[in-house]
């Protein structure tokens, strides 16, 4: 089952209240390219009737069923690079690039 980490839900909160999309859904699709490689995409959406639907500590993700056997095992994270620079990132074990994250 795909998961967001803590640091991520408060992340995509904050991005909902700066945006004015409160209460609005993060919609999230993954594709996976030829060489096995996985890009994402998220923003703000609408809940569809078929969607699969995830609770993350307040946060609630949706992603369309195509999408649910790239993002099984997937976590989705907040966190800060070694230059300084903070960005949402993908553990996925499906991904060839994939490595575990250092325990820290």
């Amino acid at each position: 089952m795909f998961k967001v980490t803590e640091a991520a839900a408060a992340q995509i909160k904050q991005a909902a209240n700066q945006s004015g999309t409160e209460g609005m859904a993060l919609r999230l699709a993954a594709q996976q390219n030829r060489d096995g490689t996985i890009d994402y995409l998220m923003g703000f959406d609408e809940r569809h009737e078929d969607d699969i639907r995830i609770d993350a500590f307040g946060v609630e993700v949706v992603l369309a069923p195509q999408y649910a056997e790239v993002l099984d095992e997937a976590v989705m994270d907040f966190v800060t690079l070694d230059d300084g620079e903070e960005q949402f990132v993908f553990h996925n074990p499906m991904d060839p690039t994939y490595m575990p994250p250092k325990k820290s």
